[in-house]
């Protein structure tokens, strides 16, 4: 058997909470619901409806109707990172400086007290 292609179809969320209840008004099968909306011909057409129905009953059971309207496929788009407004971003800058300056102090501050242990040392020797 060849394996049955289909295209990617996007379904409107109407359409799926109204496949749902349907089914679970009437106490239809996922078969017997696949047969009534798609018209399929063989088994292996029926099992692709079949798993559309069975995922969008799972989340209408978990998340209710507004479930259904979320878009699922694909990746979802990280997109790039939010850009800082002015104030955020002067902050940074001057936190940068600040930053630096201490960085740069603690340097100097270090190479004195170590000119000093040097100084002392060699005077008690």
């Amino acid at each position: 058997m060849s394996k049955i292609t289909r295209t990617n179809r996007k379904y409107s969320p109407e359409f799926k909470l109204s496949v749902i209840m349907d089914m679970r008004e009437n106490h239809m099968s996922y078969r017997e619901t696949v047969r009534k909306y798609w018209f399929t011909t063989t088994r292996q057409q029926e099992d692709a409806y079949r798993s559309c129905v069975l995922r969008w009953e799972r989340i209408y059971l978990e998340e209710g109707a507004e479930g259904s309207a979320k878009e699922r496929r694909g990746k979802k788009a990280t997109g790039r990172p939010p850009k800082l407004d002015e104030k955020t971003r002067e902050d940074l800058i001057a936190e940068n400086q600040r930053l630096r300056m201490e960085i740069e102090y603690l340097k100097k501050l270090s190479a004195l007290v170590l000119a000093e242990e040097r100084k002392n040392g060699k005077k008690q020797k």
